[in-house]
């Protein structure tokens, strides 16, 4: 990685003129993100382009609830797991306009993203839900519960693959869930 010289300059996510030296703010907004070509991807299987599509066998909604939301649980089925997503409630990010931290209604947090009507797209997922012959399993993650001490539950990172590790096993019917209130655990 190069360092800019002292009479170059960045252009910040605002469109001002940004240095590294003596900036004010950062030149990235505090949400952004960066994407790469699938084909980049190591592990991405060849077929990943087929024009017949690739099996999905789950899908996984992520929240971001510091009290309330557990770790993880599966839908009861396809209509439950679009119910979850539909009524998700999520924390505001720099995604959002406005304070951060603050619980809101996020349906399959896409709120600051989605440009039409919310109701439509609930519809085709049910829809798409009826034409499938094995449709995937749904699950709600939230890697963001905090303690009492405002301190991360679960310690993230490497120790995130136990978890999916289980979504794999729900997929494939070798891992024990017990049903509760909100699905299966």
């Amino acid at each position: 990685m190069s360092k800019l010289g002292q009479d170059e300059f960045l252009e910040d996510w605002r469109g001002a003129r940004w240095t590294a030296s003596g900036a004010a703010a950062p030149a990235a907004h505090p949400n952004s993100h960066f994407t790469v070509p699938l084909a980049q991807c190591p592990s991405a299987t060849g077929s990943f382009n087929a024009a017949s599509g690739v099996p999905i066998s789950a899908i996984i909604f992520g929240g971001r609830r510091t009290k309330l939301a557990p770790l993880v649980y599966e839908a009861r089925n396809w209509q439950h797991g679009v119910y979850v997503g539909a009524t998700m409630v999520s924390e505001t990010t720099a995604a959002a306009t406005g304070a951060v931290g603050i619980a809101r209604n996020d349906p399959m947090a896409m709120l600051p993203f989605c440009g039409y009507n919310m109701a439509d797209y609930f519809a085709h997922w049910l829809s798409v839900g009826k034409r499938l012959t094995r449709a995937p399993k749904i699950f709600h993650v939230n890697w963001f519960r905090t303690g009492d001490d405002g301190r991360f539950l679960w310690p993230g990172f490497g120790d995130n693959i136990r978890v999916l590790k289980w979504i794999l096993e729900r997929v494939e019917g070798t891992a024990a869930a017990r049903e509760g209130a909100i699905g299966f655990s």
